[in-house]
């Protein structure tokens, strides 16, 4: 399984000079494979939770850019059993996305540069929606958009469509029209995105994916918060570089990419921790989880739901079997519902 998942970075090899970092992958496939084994199941744990007005059975949804548009792992899992899933971002025309090598680890994650590869808004509707429909799983659509128009047209488009319980707004892209600056940075910036995009979405929640290297995650919160968003994930992943120095050049197509995995999981703790202090609506959390004991951690800071993504590249059944594990880790903790260790974090020791 690790080889496997080996393969798909084997497009940035490393010369012999250049020792490869001792990877997180076996330590992950090695709970993932172990977990199932050691379940116990009481008939008295509820593992549903509430996203604002939207109810989730699970608290565990697949990430967006990590499980394709879900339909390609239907063969591997039973979407029937996760809370729900995003699909990977769609924009209003399709995108190549970037040159490869698009993927690299690093010691306890991984960066990638897939350039928001995607069919576009027309062809998702058409070739994948009609697939999805056959699940019972919540549906959350990722939209990004590089001009403010182009988020409005992507979320117009999906309105008609049947099977969508939420939309994601990637605020993570650089606006053209305001020379590269990146939506997510600038307050005024995510006001101006976040509250047009409620009023084209009329017939659904709107999450929106904060940047986690902001000056202040809770002001853009806020901001988001009053903007009318109903619910927020903390986070994208994180700007991050890695090279070859045999030939000084990056192991990536691009020259950085995004850090994500088991590495950000005490950064972006944190972030949930402050956007919790700052706001009142539901948090998802998104970082580094690859066990039932992170889904909790996340929930005794404040996050309502989850989103399990770089664990996905090592064994597509991660979010699965985190759901597994879930009645026992609650039972660890003498619980029997995720409201009961919701916002319990003692920030006091001793």
């Amino acid at each position: 399984m690790v080889a496997s998942w080996r393969r798909l970075c084997k497009s940035a090899p490393l010369n012999s000079s250049t020792p490869r970092p001792a990877g997180f992958l076996g330590r992950l496939t090695s709970f993932v494979l172990s977990s199932v084994a050691n379940v116990s199941s009481p008939n008295r744990v509820d593992l549903s939770v509430l996203v604002g007005a939207l109810r989730l059975a699970k608290p565990v949804i697949t990430a967006s850019g990590t499980f394709g548009y879900g339909v390609e792992f239907a063969h591997l899992v039973d979407l029937n059993r996760l809370g729900g899933l995003v699909t990977k971002g769609i924009s209003l025309e399709p995108i190549e996305g970037a040159p490869p090598p698009r993927l690299y680890e690093t010691p306890s994650g991984m960066l990638n540069a897939v350039g928001l590869q995607n069919i576009g808004v027309e062809a998702f509707v058409r070739d994948k929606l009609p697939l999805l429909l056959k699940y019972n799983t919540r549906l959350i659509v990722n939209v990004f958009g590089y001009r403010l128009d182009e988020y409005l047209e992507v979320i117009r488009r999906l309105e008609d469509a049947e099977g969508i319980s939420a939309y994601e707004l990637n605020i993570s892209c650089p606006n053209v029209k305001k020379g590269g600056m990146q939506f997510g940075g600038d307050p005024e910036l995510v006001e101006e995105v976040v509250s047009a995009a409620k009023k084209v979405s009329r017939n659904r929640p709107l999450w929106v994916k904060l940047m986690p290297l902001v000056t202040d995650i809770g002001l853009i919160a806020r901001v988001a918060e009053g903007a009318g968003a109903d619910a927020l994930t903390v986070a994208n992943t994180y700007p991050a570089m890695a090279l070859d120095v045999a030939s000084g050049k990056s192991v990536l197509g691009n020259a950085t990419g995004g850090l994500s995995g088991p590495a950000i999981k005490p950064i972006t703790l944190r972030l949930v921790w402050e956007v919790r202090r700052a706001t009142q609506v539901p948090i998802i959390g998104l970082g580094g989880i690859e066990t039932a004991e992170d889904v909790l951690e996340y929930t005794i800071v404040g996050a309502s739901a989850v989103q399990v993504g770089t664990a996905s590249f090592a064994d597509p059944k991660a979010s699965d079997k985190i759901i597994a594990e879930l009645p026992r880790a609650l039972n660890r903790v003498k619980a029997f519902n995720f409201s009961e260790i919701r916002d319990k974090f003692q920030a006091e020791n001793g």
